[in-house]
């Protein structure tokens, strides 16, 4: 008898050892989890874009992040009631599971009606700051900003300005803090034929990223692809991957250089670890059979002596 409860004891300590590794803490993203409107199926492909968007957001349920973070473009129509149907569905169950989820503002969400847009936004994510507002998980601070500048105000551009540099200040001087994620939904870098590169996130965002001793990753979407670009020694990812109809790309280039030029998965969230003084990178992608996910590109940063 005792032997035989020494064993169920040694059996339990395994199962709780290996529920703990897979629990260790990490973040996922995604970005263009929008339902395809009309008028962009008359210029692209469909391809099950509702079934990509639910498999990408049962498939984040499964894994069970830390957080769950959208770039942007989460409902194609921020301010219809209907486009929130099946998104509405999706969040719901991921609070339920205790995944808590975070997102800024795309282009979608403040068409047409920007004000209307915002609102049914933030009445899914309360805890969204038109200003900017930041997460940390693991040491690993996520800092979301809104990149339609067309629809805010000068005042509104200079706020948020002015708290990303606070910010990034701070956090660089936080010693909790080991690595720092900026992210929004237009792309500062793209080799897309529908969207073009931000030149306004390239000139608010970007310098202070670069700038910044613990930022190593830029994340973002518009672009309805999987982009990698590394500029001035730091990576930027586009992830426009979440249901958006998949958009074509000109060729890669020298100005516009895509280190996985030949990694285009048509669907795919993001993964993010830290893993002492590196950030591990995996990009899960939909198998083109719809079959389930599996990890696609992978790579690590490795932190700066300083952290």
């Amino acid at each position: 008898m005792n032997k035989v409860f020494a064993i169920l004891l040694f059996l339990l300590a395994g199962c709780c050892n290996s529920n703990a590794q897979y629990k260790k803490p990490f973040l996922a993203f995604a970005s263009d989890t929008q339902e395809p409107m009309w008028i962009e199926k008359v210029f692209l492909k469909p391809d099950s874009n509702l079934k990509a968007t639910r498999m990408i957001f049962e498939e984040v349920d499964l894994v069970h992040p830390s957080a769950f973070f959208i770039l942007g473009d989460v409902v194609s129509l921020g301010e219809s009631n209907s486009a929130w149907k099946n998104m509405d569905v999706y969040l719901k169950r991921t609070v339920k599971d205790s995944i808590p989820v975070y997102a800024t503002l795309g282009n979608h969400e403040v068409m047409f009606n920007a004000k209307k847009g915002t609102k049914k936004f933030t009445r899914r994510f309360p805890m969204y700051n038109p200003a900017g507002y930041t997460e940390i998980v693991d040491s690993v601070a996520v800092v979301l900003l809104n990149s339609n500048f067309d629809k805010m105000s000068n005042l509104a551009i200079v706020n948020q300005d002015a708290w990303y540099k606070n910010k990034l200040a701070a956090l660089d001087n936080d010693p909790s803090v080991k690595f720092i994620i900026v992210g929004c939904h237009h792309s500062p870098y793209t080799n897309s034929r529908i969207v073009r590169p931000s030149t306004l996130v390239q000139k608010n965002f970007v310098p202070l990223f670069i700038q910044s001793k613990k930022c190593a990753l830029f994340i973002s979407g518009h672009s309805h692809n999987f982009e990698r670009f590394k500029v001035q020694g730091k990576y930027f990812l586009v992830i426009g991957g979440g249901g958006g109809l998949h958009q074509p790309l000109n060729a890669n280039n020298d100005i516009m250089h895509d280190l996985s030029a030949n990694y285009k998965p048509e669907f795919h969230y993001l993964e993010v670890r830290r893993d002492g003084d590196e950030l591990k990178i995996v990009s899960r992608q939909l198998k083109t059979d719809f079959s389930g996910f599996k990890d696609g590109l992978k790579f690590k940063i490795k932190g700066v002596d300083t952290i």
